[in-house]
């Protein structure tokens, strides 16, 4: 069995790859400015890029991808936002706590959650006001609008400042998670996986009917079911996508494709072939390496990088 890849990069497509590589170096400051592959990237302290593609236009947000937005972990996330607050150029988006209105900049402002995801229905809601449950006001996440309109999350209250996620939507949770560990011989990330075992023929599970806050859209989210699937230290979790229309392909969006670096890309390459994996790109030269261009469960394209 080959070993588990390691998260190697993040892949954007923007207007500006220098004036995006500021932006976000300004924002997490244990973050540097680097190239790789000959392209312009971002390093964070972790060993993680994202890389940056030059296009003409602004990059496509819509129709959904599989890939929602990336997340940072940070010491102090109200710190954070307080620095946020005084830069003209930094963008950050409330976060609403019901759908009759009312909103807040961090989560840790807001009734706190009682699962395994970050949220409360409406149910939970009111039994939270009639506790007299209160906001804890420590820790907890927020997000901001980046260059080219990507979303990040910042969170914390964490030992060390670091690229920690990329959060997806998936159109069928738990099977992307079988998909991910068949495939790619991806460990699951703890907690976030279902209560009774799966199998292929039984892992399309229904969407939760419940929405819960707080959450980017006023009507709230929904959370359920949710799975994960982490390499190295960045994990990719995901819910089910929102709407009824399937997700579209990730490249020439925003986020254009995630990429995993591997010690023997031929191997994977037999391995995946023998599996039926569809393949974007064969293998190409990548720097002063090889790569090739696989797609996922939900149509996102994933990058194995070859790092000897």
């Amino acid at each position: 069995m080959l070993p588990a890849p390691g998260f190697h990069h993040l892949h954007l497509n923007s207007v500006d790859p220098d004036a995006a590589i500021g932006f976000y170096v300004r924002q997490f400051p244990t973050s540097a400015k680097a190239s790789w592959g000959g392209l312009p990237a971002l390093a964070a302290p972790n060993n993680v890029l994202i890389l940056f593609s030059r296009v003409a236009a602004a990059p496509a947000t819509a129709p959904q991808t599989a890939i929602w937005h990336f997340g940072w972990h940070v010491t102090d996330t109200r710190q954070s936002l307080e620095s946020y607050k005084g830069r003209p150029d930094t963008r950050l988006l409330p976060l609403y706590t019901t759908d009759e209105g009312g909103s807040v900049f961090i989560s840790s402002d807001t009734w706190p959650s009682t699962g395994g995801t970050p949220g409360l229905t409406k149910a939970q809601i009111a039994d939270a006001k009639t506790k007299g449950v209160q906001p804890t006001r420590t820790g907890g996440f927020g997000y901001m609008q980046g260059p080219d309109n990507a979303l990040v999350e910042y969170a914390g209250n964490h030992p060390a400042e670091r690229f920690n996620h990329v959060h997806m939507y998936q159109d069928d949770p738990f099977c992307a998670q079988l998909w991910y560990q068949k495939h790619l011989n991806a460990p699951v990330f703890a907690g976030r996986t279902s209560l009774t075992p799966l199998t292929e023929t039984t892992c399309r599970v229904p969407r939760g009917p419940d929405r819960s806050w707080p959450a980017l859209e006023r009507a709230g989210m929904f959370r359920a079911p949710s799975a994960a699937v982490v390499f190295g230290d960045v994990a990719l979790p995901w819910y089910m996508r929102q709407g009824e229309r399937p997700l579209v392909s990730s490249r020439g969006h925003v986020y254009d494709h995630l990429a995993l670096s591997v010690a023997d890309l031929d191997a994977w390459v037999a391995k995946l072939r023998a599996e039926g994996v569809p393949f974007l790109e064969e293998p190409y030269t990548l720097g002063a390496t090889r790569a090739v261009m696989i797609e996922g469960p939900s149509r996102e394209a994933l990058e194995l990088v070859e790092i000897t």
